[in-house]
């Protein structure tokens, strides 16, 4: 075996300690060597330092990044960042300055222009840094692309989306950036679309992607309208449709503002046959004739998996990261296009709302009566809550060459 690639994490708290974990099972397989954690707060995390057997391991503990980096840069072949949206940018342009590739989580950043900053920065690393969009790299997934780009399945006709993940009031107020725009006059966009199914989001990109297996969709069109029912700055209820520069219409269903058990579909509409991806679970393909594949998922070690695609990556064995920040620019012009379409964030009519206590949990859940009903309605017929009692007019077409307005358009969002 290779000997294994040495490590920085920054941060300890948050998806940080996932990292910490999926790095720790590497290890013990040879795969990785955790040189060096940070965290502003490192003295509260005792508990995980023993459980990550940090001192045992000979791990060292910084409180700031930038003197992690300082001290330890030349003994590091990645560094991984799993922080807040708008802290990315500054801790991956202090890694890569020092030639690190980075392992970042998703999203890079919701601001169109920080990307190209960081796509420049990127430049100066050893190899290209990685965005842990994570379920890219499933091996059925590929091989299902690899079929449709060879015309199996017909022309592509189009692509949907639809997730309803309840999330309850404290989540939103689980740190400082939950749900905001904005923070410390930095872009956050924090939402459903952007964060939490960011990874789907991507996924459907991916499937619309004509250019060779590892492409996403390039925009040409955006309509969107944005809702809230939790007291936050951002939208925590997505309606999106996006039209390719092939043709092809994309319509994404997203919410946090519901109960009950969780649900996600990836829908691929062909000209012979429609294919559902359930990640996690399984995949189906209905023939127009009848016949049906049925697949289980295998399981996937999400974090693991994408860990060792990047170490592949970084050891000469692959071609390319499985997604570079270039391959987010599709991501963050959808996001950034669909609030300038929008224009505005609307709350859902108080009448629809209701409060759905989880004893089991002790946790209240906002939940939206018909919201399962919209989402259907709009990924099968195109229609828009907004003209079927949700009171808002519709959002207006954005293109590409309009996103120089998402500033102003988020400013207007928070009445600046």
């Amino acid at each position: 075996m290779k000997p294994p690639l040495r490590i920085g994490i920054i941060g300890m708290g948050g998806f940080a300690g996932s990292h910490h974990r999926a790095v720790l099972r590497l290890e013990e397989r040879g795969h990785a060597r955790l040189v060096a954690t940070c965290d502003p707060h490192a003295d509260s995390f005792a508990v995980e330092q023993r459980e990550w057997h940090l001192a045992s391991r000979g791990v060292r503990v910084f409180h700031d990044y930038r003197a992690l980096l300082d001290a330890c840069h030349a003994q590091l072949d990645l560094v991984v960042v799993p922080t807040p949206i708008q802290l990315h940018a500054e801790m991956h342009a202090a890694a890569v300055s020092l030639g690190l590739p980075v392992y970042l989580e998703k999203p890079p950043t919701l601001d169109y222009a920080e990307l190209e900053r960081m796509i420049a920065a990127d430049s100066r690393a050893r190899r290209q840094s990685f965005v842990g969009f994570n379920f890219i790299i499933e091996r059925h997934r590929l091989a299902l692309k690899e079929r449709l780009l060879a015309g199996e399945f017909g022309a592509l006709r189009g692509a949907t989306l639809t997730a309803l993940w309840p999330r309850p009031g404290s989540y939103f107020s689980r740190n400082q950036w939950a749900g905001r725009l904005r923070i410390d006059g930095r872009i956050v966009l924090d939402s459903c679309f952007g964060n939490a199914m960011a990874h789907f989001v991507h996924n459907l990109l991916f499937w619309a992607g004509g250019a060779g297996l590892f492409s996403w969709a390039q925009l040409a069109a955006v309509r969107a309208e944005l809702y809230r029912a939790h007291a936050i700055e951002g939208a925590d209820t997505f309606f999106v449709e996006a039209d390719s520069t092939l043709g092809v219409t994309l319509r994404f269903a997203t919410t946090h503002a519901c109960s009950g058990a969780s649900s996600h579909c990836e829908m691929v509409l062909c000209e012979k046959a429609v294919i559902r991806y359930s990640v996690g679970s399984h995949c189906e393909v209905r023939w127009n004739d009848g016949r049906v594949e049925r697949t289980p998922l295998e399981p996937f070690d999400a974090l693991s998996e994408n860990h060792l695609e990047y170490y592949r990556y970084l050891r000469g064995e692959g071609e390319r990261p499985a997604t570079s920040l270039a391959d987010c620019r599709p991501f963050v012009a959808l996001n950034d296009l669909a609030h300038i379409s929008s224009r505005r964030i609307s709350a859902i009519p108080a009448r629809q709302v209701s409060t759905v206590r989880d004893e089991k949990e002790q946790k209240d859940y906002l939940h939206v009566a018909g919201m399962t009903a919209a989402h259907e309605s709009f990924l099968v017929k195109g229609l828009w809550p907004g003209q079927h009692g949700w009171e808002r007019e519709p959002g207006e077409v954005a293109t590409p060459a309009e996103i120089g307005r998402f500033h102003e358009t988020v400013d207007a969002m928070l009445g600046r």
